[in-house]
């Protein structure tokens, strides 16, 4: 390294100054080529960016123009799923009813070579116990009212009258209109008359 030093001293000026200058210039250079490599990287990644951003736009587009479509699928399936379950229960109460009116058919055609009331009354009758056991089977049940205290839950009070004792105050002396629920579930009020 002396040697070196030594060397340096003893060449002209001119040789130290072009050493000097070529050194300034090399390492000037490696600069600049970190510069532009530091440059075109960010470039690089700027220009990947928003190919990368367009990518995850179009991916989460695609995801949910999927999903938006099988919700409305969805919501289509269940529309029809609740019509159907609508149709099928009344198409189950009128199947019930049809043998009913049936014989209501059978009953007119019959009367019209009767002559006495008493076999049309007693037609009448088995007809109504058929019509009334299918409604309890589909779960209608009608309501007793007549003895029972007024309750507006499941009674509609049209009139009041003075109660023919004091045990029938505040209770139902008659039924104008029979209540009926469905399950537990009140589809008809009792139309009544309360003892006051």
């Amino acid at each position: 390294m002396e040697q070196n030093d030594k060397e340096t001293i003893n060449q002209p000026e001119d040789t130290i100054l072009e050493n000097v200058e070529s050194a300034a210039e090399h390492t000037s250079a490696e600069a600049t080529q970190e510069e532009t490599k530091e440059k075109s990287s960010q470039v690089m990644e700027e220009s990947n960016q928003p190919e990368d951003f367009a990518g995850q736009i179009a991916a989460l587009n695609d995801k949910y123009l999927r999903l938006y479509s099988e919700f409305d699928n969805y919501r289509k399936r269940t529309i029809k799923e609740k019509s159907d379950i609508i149709r099928s229960a009344g198409e189950d109460v009128f199947k019930a009813f049809i043998p009913t009116v049936d014989d209501f058919e059978r009953a007119i055609k019959a009367n019209e070579i009767v002559e006495e009331a008493a076999p049309i009354k007693e037609g009448m009758v088995l007809i109504y116990n058929k019509l009334k056991s299918a409604c309890l089977h589909k779960g209608l049940e009608a309501m007793e009212t007549i003895g029972k205290a007024f309750d507006a839950d499941f009674m509609e009070s049209i009139a009041s009258i003075p109660a023919p004792s004091e045990d029938m105050k505040g209770k139902v002396i008659d039924e104008v209109e029979k209540g009926y629920k469905l399950g537990d579930k009140v589809i008809r009020f009792a139309k009544v008359v309360v003892g006051s």
